[in-house]
């Protein structure tokens, strides 16, 4: 292995760019050079590639979103379109690339690995920690404390009006972010989509928790259930409650990352080098009980994410 490139796609996510220097450190490390591909699989197509030294992912560590850039291509789903990209990795002698994403970026890196003798590793980068194969996902961590901290401060405004919020968040198949956001809180009521409940099951926990003296409520609602203005206007329609929402949106992605996240992502890359430097292809990294893991790309694709929902009973004891 003398060279390999890195590139980030899909939705940005705190710690990429821990990850992407991970990566290019360990491979100058180790004698191997190093490239960076710019918008993602986009970029890739469009030949736009670097060579990257050491000082080039300098103090990105702390920062944020993605260096690299990231964009969304769906012509790369058409085998065309990935022969270009292959070409353009092949004109530069690149021997393996790395992959930092999320569900859309594992099948675009799985289609590759099918057509080309490139080695091709997976780097679980998205803040719904929806990816199978590993604990927890490089964003995942940052994001939470994100949501955490922006309920904190809407709880103070619930108390002081007694008024029941919806806080919207992002999940749109997993419920990660919003049952661990919830507990983390001290929210009365989460809605994820792993746990379909009827309104009016919320409603009559909204009402008994009034009953027992509680002047204010937290809901939080993952985005792939319902839209928070659907649910306040049901609640408002059909039970004459007042209830006021925020829909914390892309606020969610940003940030400089956790600690955690950062170290995830350095211990992330550091492995992705290491099994392309043992020939390894069309395999994904991950975390598994704090230890470093990898999974065909193919097996990952094929099984879902699965939530702990002993946390949402746990969640649901602590809420009364």
């Amino acid at each position: 292995m003398r060279k390999i490139a890195v590139l980030t796609s899909g939705g940005d996510s705190p710690g990429m760019n821990a990850a992407v220097r991970s990566v290019v450190r360990t491979a100058i490390f180790n004698g191997i050079e190093a490239y960076g591909v710019y918008h993602g699989y986009k970029g890739l197509v469009e030949g736009k590639i670097k060579k990257l030294e050491c000082g080039d992912v300098g103090n990105i560590i702390n920062r944020g979103g993605t260096f690299l850039g990231s964009a969304r291509l769906e012509q790369f789903k058409e085998k065309e379109v990935r022969n270009i990209a292959i070409k353009n990795l092949k004109k530069l002698g690149i021997e393996g690339l790395v992959v930092i994403g999320g569900d859309g970026t594992y099948r675009g890196a799985l289609a590759l690995s099918k057509e080309t003798d490139i080695k091709i590793i997976g780097m679980p980068g998205t803040i719904d920690n929806d990816i199978s194969g590993t604990d927890f996902t490089i964003g995942f961590d940052t994001a939470l404390n994100t949501i955490v901290e922006s309920i904190d401060k809407i709880r103070d405004t619930a108390s002081s009006h007694e008024r029941v919020f919806i806080i919207e968040v992002m999940g749109r198949d997993a419920g990660d972010l919003a049952l661990y956001a919830g507990i983390a809180s001290g929210s009365e009521s989460i809605i994820i989509p792993e746990k379909k409940e009827s309104i009016d099951t919320l409603v009559e926990r909204l009402i008994q928790a009034e009953k027992r003296g509680k002047k204010h409520s937290i809901i939080i609602l993952a985005e792939g259930v319902m839209s928070a203005p659907d649910l306040a206007a049901i609640i408002k329609e059909k039970y004459g409650i007042n209830v006021k929402y925020t829909i914390l949106g892309h606020i969610q992605r940003g940030g400089a990352p956790s600690g955690i996240d950062r170290i995830l992502a350095s211990r992330l890359g550091n492995y992705a080098v290491e099994l392309l430097i043992k020939n390894e292809n069309a395999k994904a990294v991950g975390i598994k009980n704090n230890k470093l893991v990898n999974e065909k790309l193919e097996k990952i694709l094929k099984t879902k994410h699965k939530l702990d929902l002993k946390i949402f009973e746990i969640s649901r004891q602590l809420s009364i």
